[in-house]
């Protein structure tokens, strides 16, 4: 193969590897549901070695709204009043869920984290390697739409971003 002719092979391949991992990194094949590995109430019995996070979540209130037929003299229209009250949808509850372990967020693992972020269009500093507000908020906008609302990273994240690959010590 010439050389122009190969250059071209290997232009469509990468653009065609391209599209597919910018797919991936915008919408992933499958979103985690975060849910399934968080446990409501009180703190779980857990292995020797696992850490865990806990976080609140908040309560939903609804505001409903009844218009009320009150009543009238028989040659009148009826009347009405509007009487509204806040309902708890959802109460507030304390989840807990499993997270990489504090020894094991090394600046390194947290600017791999904050990299993987920022593939994601959520980080959008400097790589610094700390833990700050912003790169706290991006982890609270990767979780939220799977299911859970904390800017702690839980370890089921962790690993959907690639930044730990098992269990082990953390």
């Amino acid at each position: 193969m010439t050389q122009p002719r190969l250059l071209g092979a290997v232009l469509a391949v990468a653009h065609g590897l391209a599209g597919c991992n910018l797919a991936s990194v915008t919408t992933g094949p499958v979103m985690a549901d975060l849910r399934a590995e968080s446990v409501r109430g009180e703190r779980p019995n857990a292995p020797d070695g696992a850490c865990w996070a806990s976080d609140e979540t908040p309560a939903v209130i609804e505001t409903v709204t009844d218009q009320i037929v009150e009543a009238v003299a028989p040659d009148q229209d009826a009347g009405y009043r509007t009487e509204t009250r806040q309902e708890i949808v959802q109460p507030r509850e304390k989840i807990w869920f499993r997270t990489p372990c504090d020894a094991a967020l090394s600046p390194d693992v947290v600017t791999t984290l904050q990299r993987a972020l920022a593939a994601r269009r959520l980080y959008t500093l400097p790589n610094t390697g700390v833990l700050d507000p912003a790169t706290r908020r991006a982890i609270r906008a990767f979780q939220l739409p799977r299911g859970l609302n904390s800017d702690r990273l839980s370890l089921a994240a962790a690993r959907e971003l690639g930044v730990v690959a098992a269990d082990f010590g953390l």
